[in-house]
Parts: C-alpha cells; structure tokens; sequence
C-alpha cells in the first residue's frame, strides 16, 4: 500500500472545548480498500476544528477555536507528513469555526462564529500568516433568540473573484470583494437572504451552478440560483433528513458527475443522499453514520468519510457508483473529538 498511500490530517476538539482530542492527528488511507490508519498525533494546538491547505504550498492551516479571542496557527508539512510550527496569529475575533486560503494564494480568510465577524491575513511567499490586514465586522440578527442574537460568521469560500460568508445568525450570505493587494474586505449587497430562521451554516456549489445551502436551525437543504442585482433566489428547499426528531445538520458535499448532494445530520447521525437533476434534490437513501454528531465528511474516491464528533470516531463508507449510496466498511475507527477532515494533497515548495 505505501506507494499508493494517501494521508488525511483530522481536526479536533481538544479539553478547552471540552473534547477529548490533542490536536491535529493523521491516518493514513488505502485507496483500493478504504482503509484508514490512525498514524499518531501530528501536532498539539488547542481546538483545531477545522483545516485548509495552501493551493500550491505544502503548508497547513488550522483554525483554534477558543472562546476568548481566537487564532490561526500554520504548519509545514514535510514529505513524511511531520508537522512543523510556522506561525500562530489572533484572528481578531471568538470561535473561529472556519477558514479559505484564496485562489493566488496570498491571503487567509478566517470565519469567527461567535464574534460574528471576517479576519483577513496576508501570507508571506512561505505560506506563512501575517498580522491581519482587515477585520470586517457582519450586522444582523433572526428569530431564534439562543442562536441568533447577532451575527455568526460560519464559513468562508471563495467564489468567481468574490467571497461568499455563510451568517447563521443573521440568515445571510454575505458577498464580499478582496483586495489583493491591500488585504480589504468590501462589502456588497447580500448573495442570499434566507428565510428567517434558516441558519446558513455550509455551502457548496452544484456542477451546474446552483448554490446548496444548509440551514443549520431550519434543517433544511435550499438551491439558489442568480437573480438580480447579484442576488441569488431560493428556488427549492427539502428537509436534510427524513428522520423524525430535532437535527442540526452541517456538512454539506456533492458528489459524482454532480449527481448525488450528501448531508450530515447531527440528532438524527446520519448522511442523507439526494439525487439532484439540476431542478430538484429528491431523497434517495438516509445512511446511519454508526457514531454520535457527524460533524464534518468527505468523499475521496469511491469512499466517504465522516467524523462523529461526540463518539469520538471515524466512520468508513463505499459509496456506489450507480445508486450513490454509501455502504458502511466494517466498525468506526476510533478518533478523539474529531471535527474536521482534511485528506493532503502532495506538493512542493517553490
């Protein structure tokens, strides 16, 4: 297998969150079987709920999801997958949930999710994080008074030289214009304005260009497409599971040739597959992940992952090549508070 080897590094929730994870931790993955072996751990930090890579740089980002005035810290990834310390930067803001390193690879996005605001941070030529250039603070507020008082920055994601902020607290999808070489954010009129009470948590773009959002308070999976003024209409909406019961789904991923959307539900534990036809997202299967809070996934392959954040495990899936369907391998794999999963992609420096 060691030739064909692939790695993926696991985020996590470490004791200042209440979880039982040390940091960042690496398996390792057998394409042909799907197989996953846990490697050791790969870096102590505190609560690196989620994990981005440089576009050309081997060089990893982690957010550090702390309460009390959050950080980005950045390791270089050597050709054995050892992690090095190259910088920790405050990103200006409480529980930083998620972060994009832009296209050019000069600049890093970071959502803080309680603070409810967007912290810029240029990148050295080394990949390495400088002291943030801007900090645009989001406005709002929705109808659910525990979750939505003010503003949530939860994800970030570059989108046709725009950026799009996904605002569980206030129901919308920021657009945002960077400026490279000031390191600024501009902000424009709202890419979509949800219906109250939806909690835009992730989102992803359909091979046909239709924006899949999850709402993390309606439950709910929408499609959006262009309307005017830069706007996106909401043009459907189908519930994230068909289980009864309370859900808070949270990752959000399509899949092969664009015709299968995937989502985790978290109360539920499972992943809901939709077939999409461009039109309309039909519930074709509602898989059990076999843990407790799937959290994050990921589909490498013919194989889809997922983390259980609350079972302390990572769940192994075959996902069918006609039907899209994942057919569970074997039992979970154990894994500490895992958040996020992130497989690398081999590069060189230079």
């Amino acid at each position: 297998m060691g030739a064909n080897a692939e790695y993926v590094f696991v985020g996590s929730y470490t004791g200042d969150k209440g979880g039982d994870g040390e940091g960042i931790s690496l398996l390792r993955r057998d394409p042909a079987s799907g197989v996953l072996t846990r490697l050791g751990l790969g870096a102590r930090t505190p609560s690196p709920s989620f994990l981005a890579q440089h576009p050309r740089l081997p060089v990893l980002y982690a957010v550090n999801e702390l309460a009390d005035g959050g950080t980005v810290s950045a390791f270089t990834v050597g050709d054995d997958h050892a992690l090095t310390p190259l910088a920790v930067q405050p990103t200006g803001g409480d529980d930083p949930a998620h972060l994009a390193v832009s296209p050019d690879g000069r600049h890093l996005l970071v959502a803080n999710y309680t603070s409810g605001s967007v912290a810029v941070h240029p990148l050295a030529p080394d990949g390495t994080p400088g002291e943030r250039t801007d900090l645009l603070d989001l406005v709002g507020s929705g109808p659910e008074p525990d979750r939505q008082a003010g503003p949530h920055a939860h994800m970030v994601r570059a989108d046709r030289g725009e950026w799009l902020v996904a605002d569980l607290g206030s129901d919308r999808v920021w657009r945002c214009r960077l400026d490279p070489f000031a390191g600024r954010l501009t902000m424009l009129p709202p890419a979509v304005v949800a219906k109250p009470g939806t909690g835009p948590r992730h989102l992803r773009h359909s091979a046909d260009g239709a924006l899949l959002l999850v709402g993390e308070l309606s439950a709910t999976l929408g499609w959006y497409r262009p309307g005017p003024g830069g706007s996106l209409v909401l043009e459907g909406e189908v519930a994230a599971s068909g289980e009864e019961g309370v859900n808070y789904p949270s990752e959000i991923i399509c899949g092969r040739a664009g015709r299968f959307v995937y989502v985790a539900n978290r109360g539920p534990d499972t992943v809901s597959v939709f077939n999409w036809d461009g039109d309309q997202a039909t519930l074709v299967a509602e898989v059990p992940t076999g843990g407790k809070w799937p959290r994050h996934m990921t589909l490498l392959g013919d194989h889809l992952y997922v983390a259980n954040q609350l079972s302390q495990s990572v769940s192994s899936f075959r996902v069918d090549r006609e039907t899209g369907v994942p057919v569970a391998l074997g039992e979970p794999s154990a894994e500490p508070t895992p958040t996020c999963l992130l497989r690398w992609t081999p590069m060189v420096a230079g």
